[in-house]
């Protein structure tokens, strides 16, 4: 065990505590009669003594003694509360019991009771007020900075209080901004709530404010948004502060000034699919997930877990990643029952024995290579991962009578000027390929969306890690956009692709409209409580090889065709290759010959809208 160390402090905070407590006995007394003690000099003294005794006790056994009283807060309050109340009951009851041995006043226990309160409560305040908001030595300089807080509520309370306790840290706050109207008009530490977030330039302007502090952390990053946009109108610089919550917690950390939500960035509501029909094909169905430990695959055995499958099946070549989702499953879905199997999709006959093992009703397949740049210095890998792995699957799964296959895609594989984009478009035709030798109740679908935001390797880690770092932001190019949806979004949509039965379909999700990567790059910097352009520079790197200025989700010729989901599309395929397995065939006999060239050739034959250009030299 700890020992307690009492140090000359505490021995000299008990001296000072139990000595005025119980001079305060003898000004009760005092006060009762009047200043006219005769007759009771022996009362007095016998009790002082006695209630001396029980105070000590009190004081030791509450502990009133180690409180800090530069620091003494509501429940240092409570607990000296406690220690008067009991020793004034304990002098009441001893009035009564004893009055026929010594005569005291019912009055003065009372007396006693409410003086010792404000007294020794007077005693750290008054000290709390000396030692942290008095301080008179410390004059205002010209560097001190007058502050405009938006938000006044507990954390911009927080921060004013703060500010007042630290003058030589050279901040003045002035006033509060606060849309919630029942605030106007009021203050709170001395300050006014001087209008809505909306009249903020104005009141810099008038109240001649050098720096805005945004104090509102459980905000939603549209709310913040809009509060970033009124201070770029001032002449002020601007902060966002985070939560203590966030903070004690790990959310944040000294170099991440508010945790951004990805959802911030999309500049639309996430999109929130109906899941009353998955539970139908997944509940008590054995389900495998390829690539199950990527940002989608894990994502996917999530989401699983609400509908109650059977049994699932957790396959990835990672096993760092892997690891981690078997930690997480087994603290977070303890009633999941599941298999860890490490393979590669590539090797068909891992994959055949997987299927005789599980038999699987269902396949989640989102194991696929994604970087566009290093996949156009490793073709030969592109294809094998993407185009010989869902052949593979695609072929054991019409053998094996799966009644569910969603493959992953992507917006790159429509009209791809990359290896990465082309291949995942192959892979789209062999699950239609699929599709055409299903039975009646099999489904073979593909599912094309955006960038994911916030999955390994997308362009958010990567800026965060950047602004963390201080700076400069890499963007390819200014006009550059992308569509974009969340984790969730991506995985909730494959989850539904299952269960829309239109067998050989390509589903693509509405996502709004583009983002320009630049302006998410900004908006990202705003809301991590920095000045793009001043506190982190933005540069400019050009475009890598296999990279396109926007992404399209279809051709032209594809079209859309309408649901059941409003958010959902379903694309009409107009490439449809009849001899695919020959071409198939030869595209992989290329591949184990290792020539880039004549890799990057085969894949035009097959798919012509692909913009193969010219080999460029890339380090990685």
């Amino acid at each position: 065990m700890l020992k307690r160390v009492i140090d000359y402090r505490d021995i000299w905070k008990f001296f000072v505590e139990a000595t005025t407590w119980t001079s305060i006995t003898i000004f009760a007394f005092l006060l009762r009669l009047d200043g006219d003690l005769s007759g009771y000099g022996q009362a007095i003294t016998e009790v002082t003594i006695v209630l001396f005794i029980f105070k000590c006790i009190a004081i030791y056994s509450y502990g009133t003694f180690r409180q800090s009283w530069r620091n003494t807060g509501f429940q240092d309050l409570f607990s000296l509360i406690k220690s008067v109340s009991v020793v004034s009951v304990v002098f009441l009851m001893a009035s009564v019991l004893f009055r026929p041995y010594i005569a005291i006043p019912y009055s003065i226990p009372f007396i006693e009771f409410i003086l010792s309160l404000f007294v020794l409560a007077g005693i750290r305040v008054g000290t709390r007020f000396v030692l942290v908001y008095w301080k008179p030595g410390k004059i205002k300089t010209k560097d001190t900075q007058r502050i405009l807080v938006a938000g006044a509520g507990e954390s911009g309370n927080m921060a004013v209080r703060e500010m007042l306790r630290h003058p030589e840290a050279g901040m003045q706050p002035v006033a509060f901004l606060d849309d919630d109207k029942s605030k106007h008009g009021q203050k709170f530490l001395g300050l006014p709530v001087v209008g809505k977030i909306s009249d903020m330039e104005e009141a810099a302007s008038r109240l001649k404010i050098d720096e805005i502090l945004i104090a509102m952390p459980s905000e939603s990053g549209k709310v913040i948004r809009r509060v970033v946009e009124h201070a770029r109108k001032t002449n002020a610089k601007y902060r966002i502060i985070p939560s203590i919550y966030d903070l004690i917690s790990g959310k944040v950390t000294i170099n991440q000034i508010r945790r951004v939500d990805v959802e911030d960035l999309l500049r639309r509501k996430p999109v929130q699919l109906d899941t009353s029909l998955i539970a139908s094909y997944i509940q008590n169905r054995t389900v495998l997930v390829t690539g199950a430990g990527g940002s989608i695959g894990s994502e996917i055995v999530r989401q699983l877990t609400r509908f109650n499958p059977k049994h699932v099946v957790l396959l990835g070549r990672g096993e760092n990643s892997i690891h981690q989702l078997l930690n997480e499953i087994e603290y977070n879905y303890k009633n999941l029952s599941y298999s860890i199997r490490i393979g590669d999709v590539r090797d068909y006959s891992t994959m055949e024995r997987l299927m005789l093992e599980f038999s699987p009703d269902v396949i989640f397949h989102a194991a696929a290579h994604k970087h566009v740049p290093l996949m156009e210095v490793n073709p030969d890998q592109a294809v094998l991962n993407n185009v010989l792995g869902t052949r593979n699957l695609v072929n054991l799964a019409v053998e094996h009578g799966v009644k569910q296959f969603v493959n992953i895609s992507t917006d790159k594989a429509v009209n791809p000027t990359s290896v990465m984009g082309v291949t995942k478009r192959i892979s789209e035709q062999i699950v239609q390929w699929g599709a055409t030798q299903a039975k009646n109740d099999e489904v073979f679908v593909s599912v094309r969306f955006g960038n994911v935001l916030g999955s390994r390797g997308s362009v958010i880690p990567k800026f965060k890690e950047q602004i963390k770092r201080g700076g400069p932001v890499s963007i390819t190019h200014p006009d550059m956009i992308r569509y974009f949806m969340t984790i969730p979004e991506a995985s909730q949509l494959v989850l539904q692709a299952g269960a829309l039965d239109m067998n050989g379909s390509i589903y693509v999700l509405d996502m709004g409209d583009p983002v320009n990567i630049e302006e998410m790059a900004r908006d990202l910097i705003s809301l991590s409580g920095l000045e793009p352009d001043k506190d982190i520079r933005i540069e400019y790197t050009g475009m890598r090889p296999g990279e396109k200025l926007y992404e399209e989700l279809l051709t032209v010729e594809e079209g859309t065709v309408m649901t059941q989901h409003e958010k959902i599309y379903v694309a009409k395929s107009v490439d449809f290759i009849k001899d695919l397995t020959e071409q198939l065939d030869y595209l992989i006999d290329t591949t184990h010959k290792g020539n880039t060239d004549e890799i990057k050739q085969t894949l035009k034959l097959i798919v012509p809208s692909y913009q193969h250009k010219p080999k460029i030299a890339v380090n990685y």
